[in-house]
């Protein structure tokens, strides 16, 4: 979701708009003003056809935040931590935490597509009411339009394939039989990569017979094909970290650079030798203060190198994902700071830096939890192992 911009809250929650929502307004606005529209209602002008279009588009992108917030509702009723709401040229996602129950899980996942068929039902009906009360044509057929695409999207979304939120259904339910979340999980991941795959080859089918519609269902596929291999592999990882602490998976000991040092010392005295791609900061006592990507060097010209801060380009503390050495892994990354360069958690004992926790340690992990075939892994953590690779990635 790079490429995002945060734009309001909606129920409290940030709302960020993805660069494709404007295509998306456009590429609606435009099937619906000079296709739909004037076959359904021939013989208006093309400005009524133009403004009626883009006015259905907006309404498709509200009917889609009504959806997404819908899930935001429902996971903070069931006291479930949610990120934020992103809309974009796909619809929309809503990042939050992991459900505790499958009860819980299941409203979350149901409430979504329950929201569209509910809009959908209500477009209808004032569509409807508009026409045979006061014979307002087009926004009539508008609303008929939003309906019709409402009722499409709500029952796309109750296929029951992750990421879909009829796969999260799915993956609640044999929650619920089982007891075994992580085996629901790699269940629901495995329907989603089988229909991604499905879409994919109807669409190419379409494309073929000259549908200009089959390359919308292809893209939709590649999307459900990528997003369902990541939660597959996520259900793997999750699986890997029960019960393993933070000490257990952290890189120590730890290279760090004092915050007060320009970026030319920075560079010369500590980054040439780092292990990570990332640099722990300390102030004058010592004391963590944040985190610098060194790839944020080479974005300052040499001259300036040697009058800036290294603190000046670092991230502070307070926006870092930290934790203790024994708080578990598993709940840490739930509740970790985004961040495009990754995974990185600096571990904290007391107000000293003993370690740190990038990708590559997790990856690590989760390598060696599918080679033993075990639910966790040992107390001897990368740092004590003879081959650990200092490389984060």
């Amino acid at each position: 979701m790079n490429g995002s911009v945060r734009i309001g809250r909606v129920l409290g929650v940030p709302l960020l708009v993805h660069w494709t929502v404007p295509l998306l307004v456009l590429l609606f606005g435009y099937s619906l003003g000079s296709q739909t529209l004037p076959l359904w209602l021939p013989g208006m002008s093309n400005a009524t056809y133009t403004v009626a279009g883009l006015l259905g588009a907006l309404l498709l992108v509200g009917s889609l935040l009504a959806h997404e917030a819908a899930h935001a509702f429902i996971a903070r009723r069931k006291d479930i931590p949610v990120q934020d709401v992103t809309l974009w040229a796909l619809g929309g996602m809503t990042r939050m935490g992991r459900p505790r129950t499958a009860g819980a899980a299941f409203l979350v996942a149901v409430g979504g597509p329950l929201t569209s068929l509910v809009v959908g039902a209500a477009a209808l009906g004032a569509g409807v009411g508009l026409d045979a009360l006061f014979g307002w044509s087009v926004p009539a057929a508008v609303l008929v339009w939003l309906a019709w695409v409402n009722v499409l999207l709500g029952v796309f979304n109750l296929l029951p394939a992750a990421p879909l939120d009829g796969g999260r259904v799915v993956q609640s339910v044999i929650w619920w039989r089982t007891g075994d979340r992580d085996r629901a999980e790699r269940a629901a991941a495995r329907s989603g990569q089988v229909l991604g795959f499905l879409l994919i080859a109807g669409g190419w089918v379409a494309l073929l017979r000259g549908s200009f519609g089959g390359l919308w269902l292809m893209v939709i596929g590649f999307f459900v094909l990528i997003v369902a291999g990541a939660e597959r592999r996520q259900a793997g990882m999750t699986a890997a970290l029960h019960g393993v602490r933070a000490s257990d998976a952290m890189s120590s000991p730890v290279e760090t650079c004092p915050d007060w040092l320009t970026v030319e010392r920075c560079v010369d005295d500590v980054a040439m030798r780092a292990r990570h791609s990332v640099l722990p900061l300390t102030d004058f006592e010592g004391r963590p203060s944040g985190l610098v990507d060194l790839s944020r060097f080479a974005g300052i010209p040499a001259p300036q190198r040697k009058t800036v801060r290294v603190r000046d380009v670092a991230t502070p503390l307070s926006q870092c994902t930290t934790c203790a050495p024994e708080d578990l892994l598993e709940g840490v990354l739930e509740g970790a700071r985004p961040s495009r360069s990754g995974i990185r958690i600096l571990v904290i004992d007391g107000t000293l830096l003993v370690g740190v926790v990038t990708a590559r340690d997790i990856a690590r992990l989760v390598q060696r939890h599918s080679l033993r075939g075990t639910k966790g892994v040992s107390n001897n953590g990368p740092d004590n192992d003879p081959d650990n690779d200092p490389d984060d990635g």
